[in-house]
Order: structure tokens, then C-alpha cells, then sequence
């Protein structure tokens, strides 16, 4: 089980207190972590195992769409900001895409990934 973890720089200490949350979890599973180069930083900050792709302006975003289209997600959590302006929102539009055509669950706020994650990890 592999989930993608992408935060914009606004939701990167959201990002980090919900996986917080979970961190027992996490370490006593089979669920494997990928994330941002960013966001992948600040989560290893606090412990919790994750591999890196590029950062998301750089291409990051469209690492984790291609795991997402070769069906090797099982789930992608990413905290947008929808305040700011990003200039990579075509990469994030086609990673929103590619998760709607592949049918893997993606959660854009704490809330959905909440619950999406306690239903993964009840089985642990």
C-alpha cells in the first residue's frame, strides 16, 4: 500500500500535524509513503519514513500523477491551498485528473483525509 503525501507551502504544518496523528500507525504498517521533495522534508522532521520526488514546481507533481496512472497509489493526500496562486495549477489540475481516471482517492483538506485514513488503517 503506497500513498502520495503533497502539501503547498501554506498546508505543509497541516500536512505535518495530521500525519502526526498517525504515526503509530504508520510505523506498525505496510503503508509506504511518497511525497514532494518539500513536503517530504518536513515530514521526515518528525520522524515518519518517506521517500522524496522532486519538489512539486519542479516536477514533483507529475512524479506522483505518473505513480497515480501506473495504478501504484493507493491513495493521494494533497493539501491545497486554494487562497494562493500557484504557478504549477496545471500540473496540480492534471495530477486531480489522472487521480479521477485511474479512480484512486484523492483528499484535498484534512477532513477527508481523515477519515480516508482511519478507514486505511483500521486494518492495522
Amino acid at each position: 500500500m503506497k500513498i502520495a503525501l503533497i502539501a503547498h507551502d501554506g498546508k505543509k504544518a497541516d500536512m505535518v500535524h495530521f500525519l502526526s496523528g498517525f504515526k503509530k500507525q504508520l510505523q506498525n504498517s505496510n503503508i509506504e509513503l511518497v511525497a514532494t521533495g518539500t513536503t517530504g522534508s518536513h515530514i521526515e522532521k518528525i520522524g515518519i519514513k518517506v521517500q522524496k520526488v522532486l519538489s512539486g514546481p519542479i516536477g514533483g507533481d507529475a512524479q506522483i500523477a505518473a505513480l497515480a496512472a501506473q495504478k501504484e497509489l493507493t491513495m493521494v493526500i494533497f493539501f491545497r491551498d486554494p487562497l494562493d496562486k500557484h504557478p504549477h495549477e496545471p500540473d496540480v489540475q492534471m495530477l486531480m485528473r489522472i487521480c479521477d481516471v485511474h479512480n484512486i482517492p484523492l483528499a484535498t483538506n484534512p477532513a477527508a483525509a481523515d477519515l480516508m485514513f482511519k478507514q486505511l488503517t483500521s486494518k492495522f
